[in-house]
């Protein structure tokens, strides 16, 4: 697993740079460069995430020459719909294909307190977490910063359909964030930029499987983004099974990691926790994640697994889920049970690519 330890770079492409991949200060140093005033920032920034025009041409307020420049030197990043899934709750799935062929997901959950965009950073994965279907083929590429943008732009697009707004984000699509920490990072400060799509910090959540050396630097960033951990085990030795990764930077050194976290930024963590049938989900297991956790400003999520048809895992029983959250709070931990949502779709991470796109998943 040291292999986990390089840096996937993202290729040469033939296209342009997205503009989307240009935080507003990026924008702001590029214009000086081409002689014109940093105001015209300002005024790009409304056209890309507030009017969302998807040409050049169409920024009337901007000069031919500066359209030039940016034709000669960007391009809009646009994402063509393969497939679009609606569930009877609401949730929204998409294939997107990319300018290379390549496809991606993007989901839009339906919540009483508004409408979630979950994103996607990686073409498939590289990490092989057992029970999950984006690591199906491996990783094939990691997204620019403006493909993650634009996924939100066109999440955005289907609400505008309804005079609805994305009024949060989780990254936690097909992909490991950290593997792609370099366009992340401005992924996250573009969309939390009051001129860009100006989503709150406290409501863009980045998920990681745990990859160690870049917690440290995500808790140096101290931004106020929420943070969320895949644990999925209470064991080094379950978590070796399920999540690869275990094996490269072992659960010890994954919490110490998180508690380096809590300690820089002052804010709690997520723990994620997929409850797998007969593997990780009997009320020892219980007992031993109270232990693991104790004394850590933490949440837990419990998440009753979506069956994936290329894995051979199989859900908890619903009585089960009951017992294991008992077992939590007599322990005086924060839980909860993610609430199910497209079940009746293919809503798992990876499950609609791996089915309308084998060529990519073999």
């Amino acid at each position: 697993m040291e292999e986990l330890k390089k840096t996937v770079k993202v290729p040469e492409m033939d296209q342009l740079r997205s503009i989307y991949s240009l935080k507003f200060e990026d924008l702001q140093e590029w214009l000086k460069e081409q002689g014109e005033p940093q105001f015209r920032a300002t005024q790009i920034f409304e056209w890309l995430y507030q009017k969302r025009v998807t040409t050049f041409e169409d920024m009337l307020n901007l000069s031919k020459d500066l359209r030039e420049k940016l034709k000669a030197s960007f391009t809009i990043t646009t994402l063509k719909i393969v497939t679009r899934q609606v569930s009877s709750d609401g949730t929204v799935k998409f294939l997107f294909e990319l300018h290379d062929g390549y496809s991606i997901e993007t989901v839009v959950m339906r919540h009483d307190y508004g409408n979630s965009v979950c994103v996607t950073t990686q073409v498939g994965c590289r990490l092989g977490c057992t029970f999950c279907a984006s690591t199906l083929g491996g990783l094939k590429r990691n997204l620019e910063a403006g493909e993650i943008v634009a996924q939100v732009l066109e999440s955005q697009r289907a609400m505008d359909e309804v005079e609805e707004r994305v009024s949060s984000v989780v990254v936690m699509g097909i992909g490991e964030p950290f593997d792609n920490y370099d366009e992340l990072v401005p992924f996250l400060k573009t969309i939390n930029h009051e001129k860009g799509l100006n989503i709150g910090a406290r409501h863009i959540t980045v998920s990681t499987s745990g990859v160690v050396p870049k917690i440290y630097k995500f808790a140096d960033e101290k931004m106020q983004i929420n943070f969320a951990i895949s644990l999925h085990a209470p064991t080094t030795e379950i978590r070796s099974k399920l999540m690869p990764v275990n094996r490269a930077w072992p659960l010890e050194k994954l919490m110490e990691s998180i508690r380096y976290y809590i300690e820089t930024t002052g804010r709690r963590v997520t723990f994620e926790y997929g409850l797998f049938g007969g593997v990780n989900d009997q009320e020892e297991h219980a007992h031993q994640l109270a232990e693991l956790i104790k004394g850590i400003k933490c949440h837990v999520n419990l998440i009753p697994v979506n069956y994936v048809l290329e894995r051979d895992y199989v859900r908890t029983p619903r009585e089960q889920i009951f017992a294991f959250e008992k077992v939590l709070k007599s322990k005086n931990v924060n839980v909860t049970i993610r609430r199910e949502q497209g079940h009746d779709i293919d809503a798992a991470c990876g499950q609609l690519r791996a089915k309308e796109r084998k060529e990519e998943t073999r």
